[in-house]
């Protein structure tokens, strides 16, 4: 494939993510939000996640709480992947190509929401596929 074809294919999935305003061009191209199970606590309460993905492969983990993300950072890195740090409130996670297995890591995050706020550690557990 050319270098014109390309960026001709990237400028058209632009345009499709801008139209619809769900995410942000970056983040649509890099990877979609990990298949998961998170019942995520108010503001100030720690939650617990669940994830699934396939090994080698990247996912999105968005922090949806109610109200606004003020502050974010890993708070425990995975032992058999790597979490980014994309924006204040979305990670990617990588697992390890050619493992199978578990993995865990921790974000903390600070915000204010309708009803509460404070700092949440969100632990995810992550199945690699």
């Amino acid at each position: 494939m050319n270098s014109t074809m390309r960026l001709s294919k990237i400028a058209a999935l632009a345009l499709t993510f801008e139209a619809t305003g769900s995410m942000s061009v970056s983040l649509a191209l890099a990877a979609s939000d990990c298949p998961k199970l998170v019942e995520l606590a108010d503001w100030g309460e720690n939650s617990t996640g669940d994830i699934s993905v396939a090994s080698g492969e990247s996912c999105l983990f968005p922090i949806r709480m109610r109200g606004t993300v003020s502050s974010s950072d890993i708070s425990q890195k995975p032992v058999h992947g790597k979490l980014k740090k994309l924006n204040i409130s979305t990670y990617e996670y990588k697992a390890k190509a050619r493992y199978k297995g578990s993995d865990t890591f921790a974000i903390k995050a600070t915000g204010q929401g309708p009803t509460a706020s404070g700092t949440s550690v969100i632990t995810v557990h992550a199945t690699i596929k």
